[in-house]
């Protein structure tokens, strides 16, 4: 069935679809409206799940920790300031390899206040051990949030699934919403080995000792590797429901090309447009879409990039006292393995619009110079 909606509720339909059963929020702007349609969805008895409002970010995220602890499906969505008051029980729930799934908006963080698109606030918490997906589209959202528990429960691992504020979470688009039924199948009922059980007493997130805590941080690395060939997996099996396959990385015209255009988020589909008017016009150029950073997909990105000459690497985000962070990711993915040009530019941080010019004249850019520059930044007004 297809739907208009806005990708804020395509994130609630995928909760819905994914039959969650515990929700613990608090509303911030950007993200309010997919809770706000969650708790009415709720309240309407159109899902069965326990809604439970808090006093803030830190409370909902701990909400998700106990719930999941007993062997329940949680759910939460959150933004910026609100995702980094969660920083500390997010390691909590990655270190207890809880299966949690939330929404984050992306949106600039403050000062000065901001409710518009950047990727620093996701970005920040690359190391708590979460898989973060950036989805750019109102469909990739929904069918993000069921791939994501599906992938999350057999690894043991939390996910969240990042998209950009008001270019995606306040418009509409038209979302085909899979039957339940059909994700009845792909997603059965979660149900661990190991959880709280009153009838089966046991002991989670004790004192640990130098002799173990070692291990667990080992374990969830191997959990991060073993992530990749199980993300392809269930994008193959959620294909042969729906016909859209999920990858990692999603390359576009990149096979002759000699510069590719690695881009995420929102960014990713206006480069397609602007590559096809690039080919138009006799330059080879494609587009990287990176769709998941974590677990990062190295094999594939070299893989892509392997016959190109140049990369320019497209930021929505800046790790201020260096540059981009996925142009450090990809630079990283390189070193050792391919001598590839890499130009890095900053651009659209806290919702400045980036269009289909701005994408070319990067590519122009690229195409006429041949020494590399790790950050330049397009659009800044002085």
């Amino acid at each position: 069935m297809k739907k208009t909606m806005l990708g804020n509720y395509a994130a609630s339909w995928g909760a819905q679809l994914s039959r969650v059963q515990v929700i613990s929020a608090y509303p911030i702007t950007p993200q309010t409206l997919i809770v706000e349609k969650l708790s009415e969805i709720v309240a309407d008895g159109k899902l069965d799940a326990k809604f439970i409002k808090v006093e803030s970010e830190h409370s909902a995220m701990s909400g998700c920790i106990g719930a999941s602890a007993t062997g329940v499906r949680a759910y939460t969505a959150t933004s910026a300031q609100g995702l980094a008051l969660m920083h500390e029980m997010l390691h909590w729930a990655a270190l207890a390899r809880l299966p949690i799934v939330m929404t984050n908006v992306n949106r600039a963080m403050a000062p000065g206040w901001s409710i518009w698109a950047d990727q620093n606030d996701s970005l920040s918490q690359r190391d708590t051990g979460w898989m973060q997906i950036y989805a750019s589209s109102s469909q990739d959202i929904l069918d993000s949030t069921i791939l994501a528990y599906k992938v999350s429960e057999k690894l043991l691992l939390p996910t969240f699934i990042t998209f950009d504020a008001f270019f995606l979470s306040h418009t509409l688009e038209v979302v085909d919403m899979p039957p339940i039924e059909d994700i009845d199948k792909f997603l059965p009922p979660y149900n661990p080995e190991y959880k709280l059980d009153v009838n089966d007493p046991r002991s989670f997130g004790a004192l640990t000792s130098e002799e173990h805590y070692y291990e667990f941080r080992y374990k969830m690395q191997k959990a991060m590797e073993d992530a990749i060939p199980v993300i392809k997996e269930a994008g193959r099996g959620y294909e042969k429901l729906t016909g859209r396959y999920y990858d990692l990385i999603h390359p576009y015209r990149c096979e002759d090309a000699d510069l590719v255009l690695v881009t995420s988020g929102t960014i990713a589909e206006t480069t397609n447009v602007a590559v096809d008017e690039l080919r138009k016009e006799g330059k080879k150029v494609g587009n990287l879409k990176i769709r998941i950073i974590r677990p990062y997909p190295k094999e594939d990105v070299l893989r892509i990039i392997q016959k190109c000459k140049k990369i320019a690497v497209i930021d929505r985000n800046i790790s201020c006292g260096y540059h981009g962070i996925f142009a450090q990711e990809l630079k990283s993915a390189l070193y050792n393995e391919k001598e590839i040009p890499v130009w890095g530019y900053i651009i659209g941080l806290g919702g400045r619009d980036v269009k289909i010019e701005d994408i070319k004249d990067i590519a122009d850019e690229t195409l006429k110079n041949d020494t590399p520059k790790d950050l330049i930044w397009k659009g800044v007004k002085l």
